[in-house]
């Protein structure tokens, strides 16, 4: 199912940043298509890029990926005209304080759960992860319109394998769930604990029952 909105992006203070200076947004392969330069991402960021890159779909909107003339696993290609995505890029210039265009305003589109700063360019839009721990950037080329389509088939692998943000964990309430082993464990535990209160209940009920005439008969006398 899809699901759009549409929201203010978060401002910059609000991400943690896990990543490297970028290089150039696109090259050229040997074919002659264009393709995106690879980012340098390090450490958590450099992880979590690797985790996604081998989760991403083959089509997207019927457009079939396709091999980069460098192999890196912190880009990829689909189709022609391209759909590219880059994982560990810079902060996008809009969220960066320091940064002339910088507006702590701007609007975010959420498909499926995982928000995107959009950002219209001459020949498409420009896509960022925002609320995430690593920022993904994916470009649609505006022969591929609506652009914001493509997002659909990226938004299950980006949210499994790009963290939330701790300040998002937060602001969202996420809470990890037990899993099936430690709930089947809180039941048994809990039923050896209702079994012990009905055995000492038998117990005490004959007890009781035994004190009752004893007692009656020392009043008596």
């Amino acid at each position: 199912m899809k699901c759009f909105a549409v929201r203010r992006a978060a401002p910059a203070a609000a991400a943690l940043v896990l990543l490297t200076v970028a290089g150039p947004v696109a090259c050229t392969s040997s074919a002659g298509l264009p393709e995106p330069e690879p980012p340098a991402p390090r450490g958590e960021a450099a992880r979590a890029c690797r985790s996604l890159h081998a989760a991403l779909p083959e089509r997207i909107e019927e457009q079939p990926r396709r091999p980069l003339s460098e192999e890196t696993e912190y880009a990829a290609v689909w189709g022609a005209p391209s759909i590219t995505l880059r994982c560990g890029v810079d902060r996008p210039a809009k969220l960066d304080p320091a940064d002339r265009t910088y507006d702590p305003s701007a609007e975010a589109v959420v498909v499926n759960d995982v928000a995107w700063l959009a950002e219209e360019r001459p020949d498409g839009y420009r896509f960022t992860t925002t609320e995430r721990t690593v920022w993904v950037e994916v470009t649609v080329a505006d022969e591929l319109a609506p652009e914001i389509s493509v997002l659909v088939d990226l938004a299950a692998p980006v949210a499994a394998h790009i963290p939330l943000d701790p300040l998002w964990e937060s602001y969202y309430g996420t809470e990890e769930s037990p899993s099936p082993e430690t709930a089947s464990d809180a039941d048994t535990d809990a039923d050896v604990e209702d079994a012990e209160h009905t055995e000492h209940t038998e117990r005490a009920e004959p007890a009781e029952e035994a004190a009752g005439p004893g007692h009656e008969h020392g009043s008596g006398g």
